[in-house]
């Protein structure tokens, strides 16, 4: 996917929407502020996570980091490859390092996040 074209949230979220459901994964700039993971925890298939809450988490060998639900929805689909093949988030955070699918709940909406200009601005200014 094309980072430009992509949503983020302050916690380094990026989302792609298609229709009622959106693909979540870690900006780049997470990863690389991360480095070395060993560990990601995926958020539960079947559940349903409100914005901002805790849906799993990302473990390098600097820190243990939250993962939170960028928008309101039910979890559909998670990326099942990923914790043995960690590097997909270093190598392909916008593709193959996608973290999960959730249908958006109903009313949902993307306006609270940022566009890539704001989401860099944002990056430089931490």
């Amino acid at each position: 996917m094309d980072p430009t074209s992509l949503r983020y949230a302050r916690t380094h979220e990026w989302v792609h929407q298609e229709g009622d459901v959106v693909t979540v994964g870690i900006s780049d700039f997470a990863v690389k502020e991360l480095t070395d993971l060993v560990y990601i925890d995926l958020p539960t298939a079947g559940e349903s996570y409100e914005q901002g809450e805790t849906f799993g988490e990302v473990e390098s060998v600097k820190a243990v980091s939250d993962l939170y639900a960028p928008v309101s929805g039910e979890v559909i689909e998670v990326n099942e490859a990923l914790p043995d093949n960690l590097q997909a988030l270093s190598d392909d955070p916008y593709g193959e390092g996608w973290v999960a699918k959730l249908r958006l709940a109903e009313g949902v909406s993307l306006d609270h996040l940022m566009d890539h200009a704001a989401y860099e601005k944002h990056c430089s200014e931490a």
